[in-house]
């Protein structure tokens, strides 16, 4: 507890520093939210009032003062695009990017961790080649591009795939009731396996488009890893005391190697978060990625700011559970810390 505290508070500071560069960075987007949200058939003095209304007619440091206010009081303001407190949209679109990313994460450590350690065990062989090569070359293509392929072979030419309509096709299933957020959790709590059914068909293929990006820095990462400690003294000894080939792979050589990996995903997870935003518009996927892009469009301040702050944060607290698992790994890091 004491070790995360000081995480926290050495985050403030960064915190602090992201509110400050999100508003000046917002302000300085193209385009006056008064003329869009006033609609192109206002006058003047339509427009006048309307800025007037979102208080943009005061200077920039009166603006600051007023959005530093309001996030004190836990307001991120009012999306011009929906309507609806800001809050109100991120909260109901980020259980749907957080689950699309943890899901592609999964599938990404399924990959890449066992290809790291099936090329650190052949060293500078056949499969060591084939398998760097094979996870650089799936992460070498754009993540749309590998969305679009998957739709075109698996939606149209091979009708394995239900149609990219987001999460769950409404025509087919119910949504499951909230509980967490994201839908295969909440309809295995509901016990609505149809549903459970429908959800995971839903996800698979972003999953997928969005995993292979994240394949190769695991599994290079894994395989160093992974030599580093295989070359070790305490295997060495291991071998020589007669042990068993899979029991020195993976409870010395795996469990030490782990501390790099765990280190990565946290730089991986908040990286594929935040790229996620292509892949949610090409299947639908309603989250925060997609709104934020309408908000930049449409010029739309609060919302900008809102989901830039969002991540910031999403961003200190991965670290901060990083850290802590980090230390579970690797006693020693606390003792270092």
């Amino acid at each position: 507890m004491r070790i995360a505290g000081k995480r926290l508070l050495g985050a403030v500071p960064s915190l602090i520093g992201v509110i400050i560069v999100t508003f000046l960075l917002s302000h300085a987007l193209p385009g006056d939210p008064a003329v869009l949200f006033a609609g192109p058939a206002a006058d003047a003095a339509s427009v006048a009032q309307v800025r007037a209304h979102l208080g943009l007619d005061h200077s920039l440091p009166q603006q600051f003062l007023t959005y530093v206010w309001q996030l004190a009081h836990g307001d991120l303001g009012q999306s011009l695009t929906t309507g609806q407190p800001v809050m109100t949209d991120l909260l109901q679109r980020l259980p749907a990017s957080l689950e699309l990313t943890l899901v592609a994460l999964i599938f990404a450590i399924g990959v890449a961790v066992p290809l790291g350690i099936w090329a650190a065990t052949r060293p500078n062989s056949w499969i060591d080649h084939l398998c760097r090569g094979t996870v650089t070359v799936a992460a070498a293509f754009p993540t749309f591009f590998i969305a679009l392929l998957l739709v075109y072979v698996f939606y149209f030419l091979i009708p394995l795939a239900p149609e990219p309509v987001g999460r769950l096709n409404d025509v087919y299933f119910d949504a499951p009731t909230t509980i967490t957020g994201f839908y295969l959790i909440d309809s295995i709590l509901e016990g609505n396996w149809q549903t459970f059914g429908g959800a995971l068909a839903q996800i698979i293929l972003p999953a997928i488009s969005l995993g292979l990006f994240a394949l190769a820095p695991i599994a290079r990462i894994t395989r160093a890893a992974m030599l580093q400690s295989l070359a070790s003294d305490h295997v060495r000894t291991a071998r020589a005391c007669g042990l068993s080939r899979r029991r020195i792979l993976i409870t010395y050589a795996l469990r030490n190697a782990m501390l790099p990996v765990v280190n990565v995903l946290g730089m991986v997870f908040s990286f594929v978060l935040g790229s996620n935003v292509l892949i949610e518009d090409v299947y639908g996927w309603p989250g925060v990625g997609a709104y934020a892009v309408k908000a930049v469009i449409s010029s739309d301040y609060a919302a900008v700011q809102g989901f830039i702050l969002m991540m910031a944060v999403l961003y200190i607290l991965l670290n901060l559970v990083v850290d802590l698992l980090s230390m579970v790994v690797d006693p020693r890091v606390k003792f270092e810390g």
